[in-house]
């Protein structure tokens, strides 16, 4: 399998082109490495060649490594995996230093050929850390490339050489956000930060670029941190300015991060050393760092399902088997509120044609208007055009009329939270859609098997639950009633995955998966205030857990009379089953109050007139006054992590997760389960099985039975086997 190739014009330029068989977007491969540096070791030795050129032979550059390039470095390396990947790295770092040099004399820096990169597309990754150690960037005028380095959301850092290229060219605190966030950015604004040389109208790329190598002098190719009296950008750590700098950087990694993850720390650390020594010992002393966020779990386990788990369900990983193409050529949306706006919104965007039904032709109308608001948003942000807009918005028809979903293959339900309501609208529907239209409905309360028996055919029916809001969360959970058929499971995979966002498929329950989990977070949190501890160290501790907010700004978010509701409705169904808990007395009070949450300006927060938090309610404290000896901090983190994890075995036990890898990422996605740990199935096996079931049994004896262990964490603790190594796509598909 070639990635690289290379031909030879006429005029001297060597044309290096990376197209990766069998992938629509271009990954480095460890053959990929070994065939870039043949084809740059032949054209350097090649005194016919004047000048390289690397580009592209796909409509986009590169999406960065395969990452289980560096899963193989590790299992290579045998008893020494640091050593390993510490050698794998490096042999990458000195490939990418060949080509900077490109051929000069080590100490005039003379005698070089030019290279240039010319990026049709997104460069991400790998795939901008390449074109940084050419000597000019070249990128098509393509409003949806995107450029950057986006590796920290993943659990590591830019390691091949992206982080100290891009400091000694910008400086620590310009570069940032580019590190530190993985901001990406499209050719315009990567040029204006000087991320990038130049953005040309994409016909010319080619041209431009073999031009400038052309006209290229020496002193064009030399690297600012290879001349002499190189500066860094705004100043070295030991430099006055540079001091405050690092100061402020340190301080930011840890605003953003609460300690919890590895990865910007090794980077910053890597920043900071490497800022102090020569280009190429700081190249060591990334890769040194890089070795180390590598071989700490926690990013091996983000890795695992913010991009492994993550690409393998997105690409239908439990989609049934022998089920035609099922995209969606013409959705209906029921109802136009919130969620059916985004839901329309998101469908249109994705090029789908979208008709949004509400009760009168103006609330039909307001819900289209959303998708205008969105829009005009991303013109003054420069994400999108009017002519973009204007595509999206005619593929939107606002209607009161069922009879304008004649055609619909894929009618979405996103009406009130009341049986009758929903049973009427899929009356309406079916009087109008053929047979082979299948209705799904948005509910993230009301049981699939039970809305069902008000369709036709039970088997033609989902469920197809967003997040709110629906154009920022990523994930969209599946729901499978208890005769939903294949076609209808591959059918919103299908619809799921043309509107890009990651799906999870689960069984019927209560609560579904992600509800069942989050509550009794929220729960866990209310508790508490209850039992007097004090509001802020709950809320530190789970931002020192990971998560990204306090249980309780999150029932604020959410809204308290929400809870509410959930909870009578909860113990109407369940009766004398229902467990009592502190937790709705708190809920209650505070609803009986006024105090709903962020919506009313008023909940467990205080808030301005802008709808700003300001701070806890000082009444909170009034109303359930904080115990004079407090809980450690440790026991407060483990009971709001076990509640969740603890949910999620049990969601695995009894059938409504099917697959460890749809609980892990739908937990991060859905709710910001800890992104850290990986998961609550990737926890429980990075800290062990042992370990969990201690934790369990310790807050069992100290708060309760609801702490009472899952039986399937005991048995794995007993068998000493994880999750993972039990129930991983490898194993299941060897049994």
């Amino acid at each position: 399998m070639t990635s690289f190739t290379m031909e030879k014009d006429k005029d001297g330029v060597a044309v290096i082109t990376w197209d990766l068989p069998g992938k629509s977007m271009n990954v480095m491969t460890e053959e990929g490495f070994a065939e870039l540096e043949a084809l740059i070791d032949d054209a350097l030795a090649d005194e016919a060649v004047k000048g390289i050129v690397i580009t592209s032979g796909k409509p986009d550059f590169a999406g960065g490594m395969d990452l289980n390039v560096l899963a193989r470095m590790r299992e290579q390396a045998g008893d020494n995996p640091a050593e390993g990947l510490f050698e794998g790295v490096m042999k990458i770092h000195r490939l990418l230093r060949k080509i900077e040099l490109a051929g000069m004399d080590p100490k005039t820096k003379k005698g070089g050929k030019p290279i240039a990169a010319a990026l049709p597309g997104t460069a991400v990754g790998i795939g901008l850390e390449i074109p940084l150690a050419t000597h000019r960037i070249f990128v098509a005028d393509n409003p949806k490339a995107r450029i950057g380095l986006p590796e920290i959301k993943v659990g590591i850092f830019p390691g091949a050489g992206g982080t100290t290229r891009l400091v000694r060219l910008m400086g620590a605190m310009a570069a940032a956000p580019w590190l530190l966030e993985g901001k990406l950015a499209n050719p315009g604004a990567a040029q204006a930060a000087g991320l990038v040389h130049e953005v040309v109208p994409a016909g010319e790329l080619l041209a431009k670029a073999k031009e400038w190598v052309l006209s290229a002098s020496e002193a064009d190719l030399v690297k600012p941190w290879d001349q002499k009296g190189y500066k860094m950008p705004g100043g070295a750590p030991y430099h006055p300015k540079g001091f405050m700098t690092f100061m402020g950087a340190n301080v930011l990694v840890h605003a953003k991060t609460w300690g919890v993850y590895p990865a910007p720390k090794a980077m910053l650390s890597a920043i900071y050393e490497g800022a102090l020594v020569p280009f190429d010992k700081a190249l060591q002393i990334e890769a040194r760092w890089f070795t180390h966020v590598l071989l700490n779990p926690s990013s091996s386990a983000m890795i695992r399902s913010l991009f492994l788990n993550k690409e393998a369900l997105e690409k239908g990983a439990v989609r049934p088997k022998g089920i035609p193409d099922q995209r969606v050529k013409k959705l209906g949306v029921l109802g136009a509120g919130m969620m059916g706006a985004g839901i329309a919104l998101v469908s249109a965007m994705a090029g789908i044609e979208v008709v949004l039904v509400d009760q009168t032709r103006e609330a039909a109308e307001r819900g289209k208007a959303y998708s205008e608001s969105y829009l005009d948003k991303g013109i003054r942000r420069g994400k999108t055009t009017p002519e973009k807009k204007a595509e999206v918005l005619a593929r939107i028809l606002p209607t009161d009329d069922y009879a304008d979903l004649a055609g619909c293959d894929l009618v979405i339900e996103a009406v009130f939270e009341d049986p009758g309501v929903k049973a009427e609208a899929y009356r309406k529907t079916q009087e109008v859609v053929d047979e082979e239209c299948i209705i799904a409905s948005n509910t993230s309360t009301l049981p699939i098997t039970e809305l069902a028996e008000h369709v036709k055919n039970p088997e033609d029916f989902i469920g197809i639950h967003f997040f709110s809001p629906v154009e920022k969360m990523l994930l969209v959970e599946i729901i499978k009633g208890k005769k939903t058929g294949e076609r209808a499971v591959a059918k919103a995979l299908d619809y799921v995955r043309q509107i890009r966002k990651t799906p999870i498929v689960v069984n019927d329950a209560r609560f579904f998966y992600a509800n069942r989990c989050i509550i009794p977070y929220i729960n866990e949190g209310v508790r508490m205030v209850a039992e007097g501890v004090e509001p802020a160290l709950i809320e530190h501790a789970a931002k020192l857990l990971g998560m990204p907010v306090g249980p309780l700004q999150l029932v604020d978010e959410t809204s308290i009379d929400l809870g509410v509701r959930i909870a009578k409705a909860t113990r109407a169904a369940l009766g004398d089953a229902y467990p009592e808990s502190p937790a709705d007395d708190v809920l209650f009070k505070l609803a009986d109050l006024g105090r709903l949450g962020r919506k009313a300006k008023a909940g467990f927060y205080e808030y301005d007139e802008a709808g700003k938090r300001v701070r806890i309610w000082p009444g909170l404290r009034e109303l359930w006054s904080p115990k004079a000896e407090q809980p450690p901090v440790e026991d407060v983190k483990h009971r709001l992590l076990l509640v969740q994890v603890n949910e999620a075995i049990r969601a695995f036990e009894e059938g409504v997760l099917e697959d460890i890898r749809e609980g892990d990422v739908g937990a991060i996605l859905g709710w910001g389960f800890a992104p850290w740990s990986g998961g609550p199935f990737s926890w429980v096996d990075m800290v062990g099985p042992k370990q969990a079931l201690a934790l369990d049994e310790e807050l069992a004896t100290k708060y309760g039975d609801r702490f009472a262990p899952p039986a399937l964490l005991g048995e794995l603790a007993a068998k000493g086997e994880t999750f993972y190594g039990r129930f991983g796509p490898e194993t299941q598909e060897a049994a």
